[in-house]
């Protein structure tokens, strides 16, 4: 007999007390100075905790049941360079790695360069950005968060045991460095933590001199990023909003010189760059939407830059959408997305001296749907591609192919430990109608004797920025599966699963078709028989809270649950204020509210701009302090609005972790168990296990 889940009250709610007759809305919450918001998000604390109490066993026996089916002493994939092999362990106890090396032509002689989890052992919180060997592998450069707000301490030591010197404070995560061994390129933020300039560090045997602006972007839409080529040839400075791009190059050997725009920006139009000798590669949309590669002679941008002519490569086609373009000193490999099957591929394309074609192939599917990407591939003329492939049923693996001889080895494979062997799972695609009769791709993936039966069901979905939702594996999910639940994932307009016209179909005025996109994967699955219908469970993250709360309140009744982690859910109130982080940048997502069409479509479907007395399902709220995309008052007051609505069929709880930011928890163990405090509450939503008060 399935669990029923009890009415909820708002008078069950610590929070009657923080009302404010004033502001209906709680935008009072947004003041983290205010003593009273600490003290709601306490006091919502405490009341989850209570709730959870019942459960807290089995919260536990997920988490050490997680533990057990995973490999945690983590050796990572060994990485030759010039001069060293490069790979990280973390100790089975760990939460973070310790970096290591050897000289390539000594595998005993081994240096310990970086310990990740000892400098972490001072700090709540502790994310490493981005990490930078210096080209002569003498120097490593890295930069650190300990607070969870994504600004970050820029660090410099000498390998293989110098002592690490913090350099600069409040900067962004990337760094690049020069070809001269002796110059570090790094970004900074605005007051809205938009990365709006680049800046030049000249190092003299370790000791920084004054930074100097290389690059300034006034345009408050767009973001500034760095780059190098695999060539090792050029610097890449790009400044990018969500629809336009611009490329400014620095010869990597003589960074001093000011940087050249390969082409200046123009509306609605994106492109990106490498470099082969004598040749620079052009991934674009200009008069080409799902992309088309071009190549430009060097020679002829060296001598006239803006008139330099432009020769296709690869041509657009409807059916595909170009997502990559990878140079080495033979030719290409390129990134495809077929818009049929939502599924992607990796084309080698070489090329001889003349620039001719000599080979044009596809790398083989290890299976379809699946996950297939280039590896970390530092050496420019290898003819032995790193793979990393990956499925729902498949653990993350690493192939070397090598192209002369068609031969795969297996370089590393996730180990997975436990009764649930990645053979024992069954993996189906449905395709779902729309309200409009677009075909939905509905992946599931699920224990294979459950087959046949109608299961209780996880349904994940994102729909936006044109990220795509590739198969992948969880070892955490496996604790579901193995109970009986179903995990599926709905691959929503607004996504990039599709290609290019998928993600320009579920954006701007077109960003409803994203929520019916969701519910019609909702239906797909019940009426599929693949799950109960009446035991569908619904999972966002951050834009996929926006997608998941504004499928909520279109169809309360669809879901028994609802997990909404760091949910994008005050879209026209965060959209209207240009001093938060990320929202001019957005106006190219979601629309600018300052015009009146987007602020009527963005009002349509905000979903706490929509929320009424509706008998919304059990839901599981989760912030977190430090956040700087999605702040934590967004769920605090979706928590507050529906406890004071009242009409939610089961409980509204809030957890805010006082110390992280929009990713969560930064160490593993602690990112585990509260995994397992959501499965836990997933499981009792779906009437799997009960809870004894």
């Amino acid at each position: 007999m399935k669990a029923q889940p009890p009415q909820h009250s708002s008078a069950n709610a610590p929070i009657s007390r923080f009302h404010r007759p004033d502001d209906p809305a709680w935008h009072w919450l947004e003041n983290r100075d205010d003593p009273d918001v600490t003290a709601f998000l306490e006091a919502a604390n405490r009341e989850s905790t209570a709730w959870f109490a019942p459960l807290e066993s089995l919260v536990e026996r997920l988490y050490h049941g997680h533990l057990a089916r995973r490999e945690l002493a983590v050796s990572g994939l060994r990485t030759p360079l010039d001069h060293h092999t490069y790979w990280s362990e973390t100790a089975a106890d760990a939460d973070y790695p310790v970096w290591w090396r050897h000289p390539n032509d000594q595998p005993q002689a081994t240096e310990r360069f970086l310990d990740l989890q000892a400098r972490a052992a001072a700090h709540d919180f502790f994310e490493v950005g981005d990490m930078a060997l210096s080209p002569d592998e003498g120097w490593l450069a890295w930069t650190e968060d300990t607070r969870g707000d994504e600004t970050f301490t820029l660090y410099l030591k000498a390998l293989p045991d110098g002592t690490p010197r913090a350099l600069l404070e409040e900067i962004g995560p990337e760094l690049v460095w020069a070809e001269d061994d002796a110059t570090l390129l790094f970004t900074r933020y605005d007051a809205t933590q938009r990365p709006e300039s680049i800046w030049r560090l000249p190092l003299n045997d370790g000791n920084a001199a004054e930074p100097t602006q290389v690059l300034h972007e006034a345009d408050s839409e767009f973001w500034l990023g760095l780059g190098k080529t695999r060539s090792r040839e050029w610097l890449v400075l790009e400044s990018a909003s969500k629809d336009t791009s611009e490329c400014y190059l620095i010869p990597a050997r003589q960074p001093a010189t000011p940087p050249r725009c390969f082409r200046p920006r123009e509306a609605g139009m994106e492109y990106s760059l490498d470099h082969r000798p004598g040749y620079f590669y052009v991934l674009h949309n200009r008069q080409a939407t799902h992309f088309r590669l071009d190549w430009v002679a060097e020679p002829a941008f060296d001598a006239s830059p803006q008139t330099a002519p432009w020769h296709t490569l690869t041509g657009h086609r409807e059916s595909v959408t170009l997502e990559g373009a990878d140079a080495f000193h033979w030719g290409l490999v390129i990134t495809e997305r077929d818009h049929h099957e939502a599924q992607v591929n990796l084309r080698v394309i070489e090329l001889d001296d003349g620039h001719a074609v000599t080979r044009d192939e596809f790398l083989p599917l290890p299976e379809t749907p699946c996950s297939l990407a280039l590896g970390d591939m530092p050496h420019f003329a290898s003819r032995r591609l790193w793979l990393r492939e990956e499925s729902f049923v498949m653990p993350a693996s690493w192939f070397e192919h090598d192209l002369d001889s068609g031969e795969r080895r297996l370089l590393k494979r996730q180990p997975i430990h436990g009764d649930l062997r990645p053979e024992n799972l069954a993996c189906e695609r449905l395709w779902a109608t729309a309200h409009d009769g677009e075909r939905i791709p509905v992946s599931v993936v699920m224990h294979a004797d459950r087959v046949g039966h109608p299961m209780p069901t996880l349904l994940y979905g994102y729909g936006a920025y044109g990220e795509v939702l590739d198969p992948w594996f969880s070892a955490a999910r496996l604790e579901l599966l193995a109970r009986g639940v179903a995990f599926a994932v709905a691959h929503v307009r607004g996504g990039g699963d599709r290609g290019e016209p998928w993600y320009l179909a579920g954006k701007l005025e077109h960003k409803e078709n994203s929520f019916h996109d969701f519910l019609a994967a909702r239906d797909a699955l019940a009426t599929s028989g693949i799950s109960d219908g009446d035991r569908i469970a619904a999972y966002g993250a951050s834009a996929g809270g926006l997608l998941v709360g504004a499928s909520l309140n279109l169809a309360p009744a669809a879901f028994c649950a609802a997990v909404l982690d760091v949910p994008f859910v005050d879209v026209l109130r965060t959209m209207e204020n240009p001093d938060l982080p990320l929202t001019t940048a957005e106006y190219t997502e979601w629309g600018n509210p300052h015009e009146p069409d987007a602020r009527r479509r963005i009002q349509a479907y905000s979903p706490l701009d929509n929320l009424t007395a509706q008998p919304w399902p059990s839901v599981f709220l989760q912030g977190s302090w430090h956040d700087t995309r999605v702040p934590y008052w967004e769920p605090a007051k979706l928590y507050a609005r529906l406890t004071e609505l009242g009409s939610a069929r089961g409980p509204v709880l809030l957890r805010t972790d006082m110390t992280a930011g929009h990713g969560g928890a930064s160490g593993r163990f602690k990112a585990w168990h509260d995994n397992a405090r959501q499965d836990a509450f997933l499981l009792w939503a779906l009437g799997l296990v009960e809870r004894e008060t």
